[in-house]
């Protein structure tokens, strides 16, 4: 059972975030701010406070602001950056590539720069007994996105490509809506995840997501992913202006978790 949190994490920030205009027209969706504090503010803190000691940042579209908000450090942090220069054309999973040197370097947390959560969803990572974990939370039917099936004792079995309220199914199994926050091994990374990535891009598909990628190392490849349940915590994947709003309903309050504000 983990311990101690990885000394690494790798932050996907490359993105244009179009569907946050006018928003994303002056800055780079991960510092849009929830309730005044950056997304990605938000992350680095968390990070910070469970003691993860160096983040890697793949940056793109308006590279240049994410540097000047957060720096070289940031509390304890250090914190370094790759960038993407083909951000506007290629999927997250070409900008994780990109940070391959960073996820050789042992075991990570790895994230996406538009989710906006507390701080516990690290705590249960780590504590899961599993090598590979990722956090997950019941598919709500404002929810849109990739989402994700359970096996009886705990680990994602399937994937399901862009959901939405349309495609619950009642008599369906369950359906688990990825949160985009993992802990990942460093043997896994080395064996599994790098060399996956590493085929993904030889092959051409520069604009695969994140998630095909770990559907694919799931699927076929084998990969015991297990699904820690955050169904308590407040969090939320902010992609458009309703998420923005969403998000900051739910965290309108900073010490009690109210279900009401999802509606």
């Amino acid at each position: 059972m983990p311990v101690n949190a990885p000394k690494n994490a790798v932050i996907l920030a490359a993105g244009v975030g179009s569907r946050l205009r006018p928003l994303t027209d002056l800055g780079p969706k991960p510092l849009v701010q929830v309730n005044g504090t950056p997304i990605l503010h938000n992350a680095l803190h968390n990070l910070e406070r469970v003691g993860v000691e160096q983040v890697t940042i793949v940056v793109g579209f308006r590279k240049d602001a994410i540097q000047d908000a957060c720096g070289s450090r940031f509390g304890r942090l250090e914190v370094k950056y790759v960038e993407s220069s083909v951000y506007d054309r290629t999927g997250s999973a070409y900008s994780l590539w990109l940070a391959r040197e960073a996820l050789l370097s042992g075991e990570c947390f790895l994230l996406e720069g538009d989710v906006f959560f507390e701080e516990n969803a690290l705590r249960y990572l780590m504590a899961s007994r599993a090598q590979d974990a990722a956090a997950v939370a019941p598919f709500h039917e404002l929810m849109q996105g990739s989402a994700v099936i359970l096996s009886d004792n705990g680990f994602i079995s399937d994937f399901r490509m862009k959901q939405t309220a349309e495609t619950l199914v009642a008599d369906d199994p369950p359906l688990f809506k990825t949160m985009n926050l993992l802990r990942l091994s460093g043997s896994t990374l080395r064996a599994a995840v790098v060399p996956a990535l590493d085929d993904i891009i030889s092959s051409g598909a520069t604009q695969a997501y994140t998630e095909e990628l770990l559907a694919d190392l799931v699927e076929k490849r084998g990969l015991q992913l297990a699904a820690v349940r955050c169904d308590d915590l407040r969090w939320y994947e902010i992609d458009d202006a309703e998420d923005l709003r969403i998000a900051e309903r739910i965290f309108a309050k900073a010490d009690t978790f109210d279900p009401t504000a999802w509606g």
